[in-house]
């Protein structure tokens, strides 16, 4: 699926740098024309000759350092490409892509490219989870730039966790995804491009499908508290829930959104509810769920909650501390006993045997649909960018949707979930 595809390969300084050397080559060896533009600190990490070699190609660090008098360089290279690919892309580059600045040869050419953008950050995991880089990739993904989750593990810095660059061979799997899914669009407006957004939308033929639906979404985990500063809680990231949401939103829909803890940005055009425990998350539920069309519940709820709740901080003073659970109220059984005109949309995160127990949760809890997802792999589980679902109703299996972008599960869920609406539309006060 690659050959004859002209892929510009953008390196940035982090250690993770010595990765692409590996990607260039790969790129290359499955028929790929790889140009490779790197910034000046990459070349620190990783010297231009090898990935010169690696690609067979110029590579270009310098905008003035113009080659062939008949072509500008990087208006050349944005025009060729069939695909931008930043592996690894470091904080500086992220910001830089976010406010449209161009002051290098990476910078100007992702400014002047009409080209799909795919991103694979790569960085300390403070710096990953920081409010600003954060909001830089959320700007960027609401302007079509799709992005490879970076792994969890040891990093160059001595810390362990999210920032590792992923693995070449799987870069490389979402590239071919890319060629042969189109899932991303194949050409779309430039990277600075204020109306990019509003394009992708418009043009999307479901734009319309839940115009005048009012769709409940919960997303997140919940948080039980122990003491005024310790709490149980998961990993549940809340991208799944905020994705439906969103997409829920761009098909017209009126969305309430009951958000526990997430580390993604809300979207706007939804009505927020703010939530910490399971049982702040069943009264929201519960005061919204009679005039809703569609309900999802992709929140990671917790099963259990402290019994007893300490008033001030528990102090530390025997070796061992033992703490007494009680089960919190099951709120996806509670709207499924309680259902009149809902579609009821559940979510089961499975580490093994997804579809028995996918299919078992869906008749315990009488839903209308349950997704099920593995959420034991790295490269769909909490926190990851992309998901693969199976969609189940109680006939079996509705739909298998594989790995891709979970804005793209977003619209396939929703549009599983709109073939069951009664034809009658609720009339949104």
């Amino acid at each position: 699926m690659l050959h004859g595809k002209t892929i510009v390969l953008g390196i940035t300084g982090g250690i993770a740098a010595y990765k692409a050397a590996t990607l260039c080559s790969k790129l290359t060896q499955a028929g790929a024309s790889v140009h490779v533009i790197m910034t000046d600190s990459a070349t620190k990490f990783i010297p231009e000759l090898t990935l010169q070699t690696l690609s067979r190609n110029p590579v270009y660090t310098d905008t003035f350092d113009e080659r062939d008098p008949a072509v500008v360089s990087h208006i050349n290279l944005a025009d060729r490409a069939d695909l931008f690919l930043i592996a690894p892309a470091t904080a500086n580059i992220l910001a830089k892509m976010a406010y449209g600045l161009a002051d290098d040869m990476l910078s100007t050419t992702l400014l002047a490219t009409t080209a799909p953008v795919m991103v694979a950050p790569a960085m300390n995991v403070h710096m990953y989870a920081h409010p600003a880089v954060q909001h830089n990739m959320e700007l960027l993904r609401q302007r079509g730039v799709h992005f490879i989750e970076p792994a969890e593990g040891p990093l160059a810095c001595g810390y362990t966790g999210k920032g590792r660059l992923e693995e070449p061979e799987l870069i490389i799997e979402h590239v071919r995804q890319f060629f042969e899914g189109a899932t991303i669009p194949s050409s779309l407006p430039p990277i600075g491009s204020t109306g990019l957004n509003e394009a992708v939308i418009t043009n999307n033929s479901n734009s319309g499908l839940l115009a005048g639906r009012r769709v409940m979404v919960t997303a997140g985990g919940t948080l039980e508290r122990i003491d005024p500063v310790r709490y149980l809680t998961n990993d549940a990231s809340g991208k799944m829930g905020i994705a439906i949401a969103q997409a829920a939103r761009d098909m017209g829909a009126d969305v309430t959104l009951v958000a526990g803890q997430v580390q993604t940005m809300i979207p706007d055009g939804v009505n927020v509810i703010r939530v910490e425990s399971a049982l702040d998350m069943l009264k929201a539920v519960q005061a919204h769920y009679e005039k809703t069309d569609i309900v999802v519940k992709a929140a990671a709820v917790a099963d259990y909650r402290p019994k007893f709740r300490a008033e001030q901080k528990i102090k530390k003073t025997a070796d061992s501390l033992v703490l007494e659970l009680e089960r919190n109220p099951d709120i996806l059984a509670w709207l499924g006993e309680h259902k009149q005109h809902q579609v009821l949309v559940g979510f089961a995160a499975e580490t093994h045997n997804v579809a028995e127990f996918a299919q078992g949760k869906l008749k315990r809890k009488n839903c209308d649909l349950i997704v099920a997802n593995d959420v034991s792999r790295s490269d769909i589980g909490f926190g990851s960018d992309n998901n693969e679902v199976l969609i189940f109703d109680g006939q079996g299996l509705v739909e298998s949707v594989s790995v891709r972008a979970k804005q793209d599960v977003a619209k396939r869920i929703l549009e599983q979930a709109a073939k069951l609406l009664p034809e009658e539309v609720l009339v949104i006060d």
